[in-house]
């Protein structure tokens, strides 16, 4: 019995590293290259593209990052939390994989940008591409939020009901997926108000609480879920 719940600590703390470098990769891609590469002006974006295509380089790298981290931490919890709920778990690896693959197509879409500021286009031509693909990418993300959301509910729920997390970061993780996912009905439903943007925060605090937890902690072990009970 040891022996298992050491190796589910073991599949706890490599699915922490997995949310680790997603984290990483997501905060470095936005807040770092992003805004260095593509701006709500496409003129200015192109030239970015042309005259910083390091920097855009680098930015699609990290692009790439996320969804590949994003799809092993999917699958690693579903082996993290297979055998507490299979029917939650199935559904937290699908969904989180569903979210890498709709990130893929913000990946795509900065790919073809690229080509498009170095190919032999009249510049007219190239700032109407790069206009569309930069709000192709961007409401790759924002539309995707949906499953960014619903991947996060069932994970709340199975750490809720097997008590091997902390009841109240899985009560909060399903707070932060229904937030994910009325940010983005109220957005798209013409709702501008900026307490919309307020409805991801405890989605970003469960998420740094849950990969923390799993670095450092991994899951308690059964005996200890029944104490907490």
């Amino acid at each position: 019995m040891i022996t298992n719940h050491n190796e589910l600590k073991n599949t706890a703390r490599l699915a922490g590293i997995w949310y680790l470098l997603m984290a990483i990769s997501g905060i470095f891609g936005f807040l770092i290259f992003h805004s260095e590469v593509y701006t709500s002006d496409p003129q200015q974006t192109l030239k970015n593209l042309t005259e910083s295509e390091s920097t855009a380089r680098i930015r699609l790298l990290l692009e790439f990052a996320i969804i590949i981290s994003q799809a092993l931490t999917a699958i690693w919890f579903y082996k993290l939390f297979r055998k507490i709920n299979q029917t939650a778990a199935l559904a937290t690896m699908v969904w989180g994989t569903v979210n890498s693959m709709v990130i893929m197509l913000s990946a795509i879409a900065m790919a073809v940008a690229m080509s498009v500021a170095a190919s032999e286009l009249i510049v007219e031509d190239k700032i109407l591409l790069v206009d569309l693909l930069t709000k192709m990418s961007a409401k790759s993300w924002s539309i995707g939020s949906l499953f960014f959301g619903l991947w996060l509910i069932p994970l709340g729920f199975i750490i809720t009901s097997s008590k091997g997390m902390p009841l109240w970061l899985g009560r909060v993780l399903i707070l932060g997926g229904i937030g994910y996912l009325l940010n983005a009905f109220f957005r798209y439903g013409g709702v501008s108000a900026s307490w919309v943007e307020y409805l991801t925060i405890p989605a970003s605090v469960a998420e740094f609480w849950m990969i923390g937890y799993l670095l450092i902690f991994g899951i308690r072990p059964e005996s200890d879920s029944a104490t907490a009970e």
